[in-house]
């Protein structure tokens, strides 16, 4: 798919939009007043794989987790500030990679230019984002209430704010928990501007809904060649936004590194347990970083034939089952060695 054109902004050491990889993002949802909690929680986002971290600067206080969270992650750390522009410089003097705020709360004019011109000093660009609960009175009498057309011009409204500055080093997010306005937002920002966005479905819900509308919103877009860093944002442990948001990049093919696994929902012809297989062969898989599409399917009518582009693969039979590589049958084995047959095999490719 051919990828939107952007400007490519630098947060530390990653590099956003302007054809960069497409990154992954979260949030700490420690209470700001525990440290401890929230360098734990960071270091174990990271080594999930998340790429970029933000965490709320509620008060003057919270500005300490700055140089705790970056002694022991490596990755950018992004500073989500409301109302207060001081916490914003206060931020950028403890060394932040990155601001998130919404220049329609937090002041004047005078306090944005503040802001633009600390963080150009600084080279540390700015995440502008605005949902449909924060949309400006002028444009809800507008539009009478919250609409695509709202939140694009809510969003190129404050980026034009900085531009006045002579910054630009903006990200944009338009976000709402409803997925069709969300996506609408998203297209019309996409044809007015060539600044990178950020994308995710606010609000999403629990794990299981939050999934289904963030793959909804955050596929589509992906697919047309929008969007230049997602977060997937589930009321959950953050880890499983970090694990949904590479499987929707897997899923479109815009992440090549791991397993991308690929299994049959079984029906009457499975004579062995698929499902608990096929569970334990993904937990099992979740650490390797080879680049390879493994197969776990039912029965040999969609084994080796209907997965013959998996890399490696096993289908069922009764009480055994097919080894097999780009659908050639390598031998058959017992159901009870079914998974330790097919890990051995993805060791030696």
């Amino acid at each position: 798919m051919e990828r939107r054109k952007t400007k490519m902004i630098c947060a530390g050491n990653l590099n956003i939009g302007g054809g960069a990889v497409i990154s992954v993002q979260s949030m700490l949802n420690v209470p700001a007043e525990d440290v401890e909690g929230n360098v734990k929680q960071a270091v174990r986002l990271e080594q999930a794989g998340c790429q970029m971290v933000r965490v709320a600067i509620p008060n003057q206080q919270a500005v300490h987790l700055i140089p705790a969270i970056k002694k022991e992650v490596g990755i950018p750390l992004v500073a989500d500030i409301h109302f207060d522009y001081r916490l914003a410089l206060e931020s950028i003097e403890a060394g932040i990679d990155k601001i998130r705020i919404n220049p329609g709360n937090i002041g004047d004019k005078d306090r944005v230019k503040a802001v633009a011109d600390a963080c150009r000093l600084h080279k540390i660009p700015i995440r502008i984002g605005v949902n449909s609960g924060s949309l400006e009175k002028e444009l809800l009498a507008k539009y009478g209430h919250p609409t695509p057309q709202a939140l694009c011009e809510s969003a190129l409204y404050h980026a034009s704010l900085l531009e006045q500055f002579d910054f630009d080093d903006i990200v944009l997010s338009i976000k709402s928990s409803d997925v069709d306005m969300m996506i609408q937002a998203y297209e019309y920002t996409a044809e007015q501007c060539s600044y990178p966005l950020h994308l995710g479905v606010t609000e999403a819900g629990t794990e299981r809904m939050g999934l289904i509308k963030s793959a909804i919103g955050i596929g589509s877009l992906l697919q047309r060649g929008i969007g230049d860093t997602i977060r997937v944002s589930l009321t959950a442990d953050p880890v499983r936004e970090i694990d949904a948001g590479f499987d929707i990049l897997k899923a479109l093919n815009l992440h090549t590194g791991g397993v991308q696994l690929v299994s049959c929902p079984t029906c009457g012809r499975t004579k062995i347990d698929l499902i608990a297989i096929a569970n334990e062969v993904e937990q099992r898989l979740r650490s390797c970083k080879k680049a390879i599409k493994v197969a776990v399917m039912g029965c040999v009518v969609n084994g080796p034939g209907e997965a013959r582009e998996a890399d490696i693969g096993i289908a069922g039979g009764d009480g055994v089952g097919l080894l097999f590589k780009k659908g050639e049958v390598i031998r058959k084995v017992p159901e009870e060695e079914l998974i330790s047959a097919l890990l051995e095999e993805i060791d030696r490719l």
